[in-house]
């Protein structure tokens, strides 16, 4: 999308009090704290940070607020949340804490009113939708959500496009098949919402390097998200929080 500043941003995943990384949705693996974690990307300047409590819609729970509260009162960059919220109450709770944006997922697909409904009482701007991309046993894509626990063939380009006139004004696009294996982006899904979508991208899952993330803007990405390369490290994936340098950022963004 033209002049959108191109953002590389670390996505986070939060359970309970720690942090945690998955693969393919599965198996999480504990990264550390997330006041530390936040502490450490504002040292690096990181340009934004997602931070997804990726339990509680599954488990029909409301965000922690007071959690959300802590880690957005350590964070110096802009923070987006998305986990367990269900109204536009919650959302403006959240809000008010210092978070920018509220990412929905389950509850968009389960209500989708409530995109509409919070886009006219906080803006678009502050209003974003995770898309859970996966392809089907015969290789088609289709959405999911509640950690893929659901699925419907929907193909996930329609089902933004949909958000999208709802009052969406940003897609997470969340390449389901490829998080946590550190084997690249979907590139052929990224240029395909892209072109679809009039509002930011931000693609995520598979990034293992600088050229996977230059590959996602490239491809039409407004954003390039990642989580294990930028939390483990070395091919044992020791716990080690790392972010480009500015002068690689810069580099990306050409």
């Amino acid at each position: 999308m033209s002049g959108i500043r191109p953002r590389i941003i670390p996505c986070l995943l939060l359970r309970g009090n720690g942090l945690y990384k998955t693969v393919r949705f599965k198996n999480p693996v504990y990264v550390g704290d997330p006041i530390n974690t936040v502490r450490i990307f504002n040292e690096k300047e990181v340009d934004e940070v997602v931070l997804l409590d990726f339990e509680a819609s599954r488990n029909n729970r409301p965000p922690d607020f007071e959690k959300i509260g802590e880690i957005a009162s350590e964070a110096f960059m802009p923070m987006s949340y998305g986990g367990g919220v269900t109204t536009v109450e919650q959302a403006k709770r959240i809000l008010a804490l210092g978070v920018e944006k509220i990412i929905l997922n389950s509850a968009a697909v389960e209500t989708p009113g409530l995109v509409s409904e919070l886009a006219t009482a906080v803006g678009s701007q502050s209003v974003v939708v995770a898309v859970d991309a996966k392809r089907n046993l015969f290789g088609r894509y289709q959405m999911s959500w509640k950690n893929t626990e659901k699925s419907k063939a929907t193909h996930p380009v329609q089902w933004a496009q949909e958000v999208c006139a709802l009052g969406a004004g940003e897609i997470l696009l969340n390449l389901v098949d490829r998080d946590g294996t550190v084997q690249g982006y979907d590139l052929e899904l990224i240029r395909e919402m892209a072109a679809a979508v009039s509002v930011p991208v931000v693609a995520c899952g598979g990034a293992a390097s600088n050229q996977d993330l230059a590959a996602a803007l490239k491809a039409g990405a407004s954003g390039a998200a990642a989580g294990s390369m930028f939390v483990f490290h070395g091919k044992h994936r020791a716990v080690l929080i790392s972010y480009p340098a500015p002068a690689e950022i810069d580099s990306l963004r050409l």
